[in-house]
Formats: C-alpha cells, structure tokens, sequence
C-alpha cells in the first residue's frame, strides 16, 4: 500500500494535485489507517495516471469523470468532441499570432489589412509622419463607424495616391506638419487644396458611380475634422482662409459661396 507522496511519485503528479483530484471528485480519498495515513492501491495509481493523462490531453476536468466512465464507444466520441474543440482553439491562436505580428508595424492596430498597406505606401512615397499620423487615426475612426465602406473608398484612395498631381496635397500639407506658414506661403497652399479638391472631385465621378459612395455621418465627419485641427498647428487658420473663399469644412468640403463660412 502506497502513502499519498508515493502514489503521486508513480504517477508523476504533485500530492496538490492529487489533493485537487480529491477535492473534484475524480479520485476516491481512502478512510485513514490505525497509523493515520491514507493509503492506496494499484487501482488508484491506474486511476491517476488515466485522470494525468486525460488532463495533459487537454481534457476539462469537468470531462475526465465522465470519460472515465464511459464505455468504449462514448469515450472514443468524446475524443473526437474534444480533438474538434481543440482544432478551434489552435486556430483561434494562429489567428491571435497574426494579428500580434500585424501589430508589430503599428499601423495594422484596429486597421483593415488594405489600410495598413495604403499607410505604408505613403511612406514609400515619402510623405511627412505627421500626415501619415493623421491619416491612420482617421482610418481608424472611420473603420470603427462604417467597416463595410472601406473596400470602396480605398479603391479611390489608392488611385489617388499613384497620381502626382492629386497626391502633392499630401506633400503640400506636410510643410505645416510642424509650425505655421507665412501669409503668402498659406494663400498658395491653400491654392493647391481647392486645386486639388476639384480635381479629386473630377476624378470620383470617373472612377466611382456617385449612387455607391458611402455616406459619412455628420457625427463621424466632425469628429475627422477635429483629428485633422488637433493634428495640425496651422489647420485652424487653413479652414479660416477657405472658408474665405466660399469653402467649408474638410472631411466632407464643400462650397457654399464667398461670405457664407
């Protein structure tokens, strides 16, 4: 007969775990002996070493006494439930791993795949980090509201993206990524936007039929304008100068005439 520590030691388990096993259920507590041990049998060391067994598997204990008791035709249905369940949870993991290695750039977090790589093809093209910023944080907000939308409106963008004339904005903007820009400086960029605005506008209506673009909420379209102030220290005064020239807005610019900002 066998002491608790001696049947843990041929069953390769701790005597806490044995203790656990008591404690679940899963394995008989013999009555104490004159001497005021417990002692145990060989059926108990078989026992534990199914109870390890089953649990290294990756069995529930909640499973293991049912299994245990199980004849030969339900225990080999429940290895083929839990085998299934733990098919999921390895791919549920590959799944996490991915994602975790998609983090590692940065941009990919709480970012569509296609957005990630429009961001770094930015960067290819050497815009300003800033306007990058701006630009993943506004994606996140807009993929967060209205996630069926961005297959659509990142066909637009990467058109726009490849074409030199409508991508300079993006390298316009970027001058101001750090500071303010003297009067004449600014009337010019602010030239270049309302170029730009027109020509992307042209371009949309060629590239996409104006009944499928999204519609963007109010709510979503103020809180991307206020990303695009807080991010940039002369936009307020960018927003002022258009709206001197008929045009309000940004997310969603739009003319309204001289003196109706």
């Amino acid at each position: 007969m066998l002491t608790i520590s001696q049947l843990a030691s041929y069953a390769g388990v701790t005597v806490r775990a044995v203790r656990h096993y008591h404690a679940k259920g899963l394995l008989e507590e013999p009555a104490r002996d004159h001497s005021g041990y417990r002692r145990y049998g060989a059926h108990d060391v078989v026992r534990l070493i199914r109870i390890r067994t089953l649990a290294d598997a990756g069995v529930p204990l909640a499973r293991v006494q049912t299994m245990l008791d199980a004849g030969p035709d339900a225990f080999a249905a429940s290895v083929v439930e839990i085998d299934r369940r733990l098919q999921d949870e390895v791919r549920e993991r590959q799944e996490h791993r991915r994602r975790i290695a998609l983090l590692a750039a940065g941009d990919s977090l709480a970012l569509p795949a296609e957005v990630a790589e429009f961001l770094a093809r930015m960067r290819e093209l050497g815009f300003h980090e800033r306007v990058i910023e701006i630009e993943r944080d506004s994606w996140i907000l807009i993929a967060a509201q209205m996630p069926e939308a961005i297959p659509l409106l990142m066909d637009v963008k990467r058109i726009q993206i490849e074409d030199p004339d409508l991508r300079r904005l993006y390298l316009d903007i970027g001058e101001f990524a750090e500071g303010d820009l003297g009067d004449e400086a600014m009337s010019a960029l602010v030239d270049r936007v309302l170029a730009f605005i027109q020509a992307a506008g042209a371009r949309a209506t060629e590239l996409t039929d104006p009944e499928m673009v999204p519609v963007v909420s109010d709510d979503l379209i103020r809180l991307l304008d206020e990303a695009f102030v807080a991010a940039f220290p002369a936009a307020g005064r960018m927003l002022r100068m258009l709206e001197q020239r008929g045009w309000v807005g940004w997310t969603d610019i739009r003319w309204v005439g001289p003196g109706q900002g």
